[in-house]
């Protein structure tokens, strides 16, 4: 292991080596190409005009580097970073403390922005678009509005279900994109990248099995490298061979598609208990014991990209892939035979 990253280790654990893994440019950022490359463009004119970026929005599945890209993006315009989420700003005076304590260009990244509430989401609409922020003083008809001047800044939104999104805040965004699965090349460079910062040696095939199990997104990627790390340790002699990587993974609950226990607790629910559905998803959230919108947000997206699983308007539906690949095929009768896509 690396001096800077054992330092981070030890004095920040998990969240510390987290930040250690992390790109620190768009020359280190992998993936999301097309995105990036627009990014680039848009960071350059705005410091070749010595202006604040414009809003941008970035949506998809969790774990597929929106917090990261947003700290690249700060690097390269050489701005200060801000970091907050939806759910902590519950009041216009939580939103008031943050906006007037930011400089000119000062990038603001707000996470899961979609849980705003909507007192802060309207006062924010001035802030994006005027840079101007209105504070009400008094109650009754002697209330009335003094209007603060704001530094130009960057938002930076973050969320995994834009759906949930107002129209509004959605149209005050200049640049909105969707974050995409990662390949499992794009993978593995992730994890060679991590492995060399963590001083790891690793076998070519054990990469290629971390990649193909990390269901196409990094967070998870580095999150079974460093548990594969530890059974190497711990069991395997240092070094991460295809064999310790196996091992690893299956104590860990990972199939080979990646697919972890909560997803297949929630195939075989669907499956088993529902006859492959449909049904709806607080019928099945509750037939799992999770929340809906745990398994809207983190299942669901993956199943979806394998083939696994069909939103229909009458509710969820397994499709033959799940139905074989759960091993379930002899409990589905004929009236019951699931659509392929």
């Amino acid at each position: 292991m690396t001096d800077n990253v054992l330092a981070v280790e030890l004095e920040g654990g998990a969240g510390g080596l987290e930040k250690a893994l992390r790109p620190r440019g768009f020359d280190d950022y992998i993936g999301q190409r097309e995105i990036k490359e627009n990014l680039g463009v848009f960071v350059d004119a705005a410091r070749q005009r010595q202006s604040a970026l414009c809003h941008v929005l970035l949506h998809g599945p969790p774990g597929l580097g929106k917090t990261s890209l947003a700290h690249v993006v700060a690097r390269e315009m050489d701005s200060e970073l801000v970091v907050t989420s939806g759910p902590s700003l519950e009041r216009q005076g939580d939103l008031a403390g943050i906006l007037t304590g930011l400089d000119h260009g000062s990038i603001l990244f707000i996470d899961e922005i979609h849980r705003l509430s909507p007192v802060v989401e309207e006062n924010l609409y001035s802030a994006m678009e005027d840079f101007r922020f209105d504070v009400v003083i008094g109650d009754g008809p002697g209330a009335r509005t003094v209007p603060i001047t704001l530094e130009p800044f960057t938002l930076i939104g973050a969320t995994t279900r834009t759906g949930l999104l107002t129209g509004p805040l959605r149209d005050r965004f200049g640049y909105t994109a969707r974050l995409e699965y990662y390949d499992v090349a794009e993978l593995r460079f992730i994890i060679e990248r991590a492995s060399g910062l963590l001083g790891l040696k690793i076998d070519p095939e054990a990469t290629l099995e971390l990649a193909q199990r990390s269901r196409g997104t990094p967070r998870i990627a580095n999150r079974l490298l460093r548990r594969v790390r530890d059974y190497a340790e711990v069991v395997g002699e240092g070094a991460v061979d295809v064999q310790i990587t196996r091992h690893a993974l299956e104590r860990l609950g990972v199939d080979p598609l990646g697919l972890d226990r909560l997803d297949l607790s929630y195939l075989e629910m669907l499956i088993r208990q529902f006859k492959g559905g449909p049904v709806g998803i607080e019928t099945l959230a509750a037939a799992v014991g999770e929340q809906a919108d745990t398994l809207q947000d983190v299942c669901e997206p993956y199943l979806m990209k394998l083939g696994f699983l069909q939103r229909t308007p009458r509710g969820r539906q397994a499709t033959e892939r799940a139905v074989e690949h759960i091993g379930a095929d002899a409990l589905i009768g004929e009236q019951h035979r699931l659509p392929d896509i």
